[in-house]
């Protein structure tokens, strides 16, 4: 607990770094030019198939006219849009996390090395390749987990409960192995996952929970249609930022993590703690020690 709330407020601390705040920058760019293409191109064409799809269906006619009878069909222009949104929601913090993981946690790690452990060594446990495959792979199957658990979302418990704890868990994969990558071995790697796995995983579907809060800006309904330009900037933003956030603490925790247990496998070589103090023994001289000098006389 002391070594994750340790990490948890340098996390903090180093979102505030000029450095950390430029860097967030870059995914955004390069994630709204995606979305914006595809929006270009697709808007249109996708908005009319759900509309299609919806006028379709029985049971959503049956709501509307229910709706209109409410007064409230002014919502029908609104669905569609929506649907969509959320549809693509989890596709843009998936590339989101990659876009970080790519660019953002390597520098942030780096970062967080030499500002607070200069002196960790360098294993080189995992490539540029293999760390691509693995957050690929992690992709795939988190992909994979909110496909099936669709019909769950309908729930009303599950759709607070799954998609944070699915992006928390792809979260933990890519990040920690990520921080890891350069500094541990692969057996060191391996070591602290299984360790450290409820902690990471906590970290992770934290983070989850956090990255779901930007989707609020995305609840505005017809107020979002209008502003999309304004806040679908603003809320990639802050998924990034969030990122950035769990990719620090991720590799405050991690190289902590492993500097520990290195200390336990050689506590000779381990670095000295800060604020220690190293004495000279032999320099010492007791107040009524005689020296090797003194002659001495019965």
């Amino acid at each position: 607990m002391n070594l994750f709330l340790d990490a948890f407020w340098r996390a903090v601390a180093y979102c505030l770094h000029p450095r950390v705040i430029v860097l967030s920058l870059l995914p955004l760019l390069l994630t709204v030019a995606l979305a914006g293409g595809l929006g270009y191109y697709f808007w249109d064409n996708t908005l009319e198939w759900v509309r299609g799809a919806l006028e379709a269906s029985t049971l959503v006619n049956t709501v509307w006219d229910w709706l209109q009878s409410v007064g409230a069909g002014s919502l029908k222009l609104a669905l569609a849009p929506l649907i969509v949104i959320f549809a693509v929601t989890p596709i843009l913090v998936m590339l989101s996390l990659l876009t970080v993981a790519l660019l953002m946690t390597p520098l942030l790690t780096r970062l967080v090395a030499a500002r607070r452990f200069p002196q960790l060594e360098r294993k080189h446990g995992g490539s540029l390749v293999r760390s691509l495959l693995w957050s690929l792979g992690s992709t795939g199957l988190a992909l994979i987990a909110l496909l099936v658990s669709l019909p769950l979302w309908l729930i009303p418990p599950l759709i607070l409960v799954l998609p944070p704890l699915i992006w928390g868990w792809l979260t933990y994969r890519v990040m920690a192995f990520d921080a890891l990558a350069e500094h541990a071995s692969v057996e060191e790697r391996r070591e602290i996952f299984r360790r450290h796995r409820g902690w990471l995983l906590g970290i992770g579907v934290f983070c989850g929970y956090l990255g779901a809060a930007p989707s609020l800006l995305w609840a505005s309904g017809v107020l979002f249609a209008a502003a999309f330009v304004i806040l679908m900037p603003l809320a990639i933003w802050l998924y990034t930022l969030i990122f950035a956030l769990s990719s620090l603490w991720f590799a405050h925790y991690s190289l902590a993590a492993l500097q520990a247990l290195r200390a336990e496998a050689d506590p000779v070589a381990a670095p000295p703690s800060p604020g220690a103090t190293t004495i000279d023994v032999q320099a010492l001289t007791l107040p009524d020690e005689p020296t090797a000098n003194a002659n001495t006389s019965l």
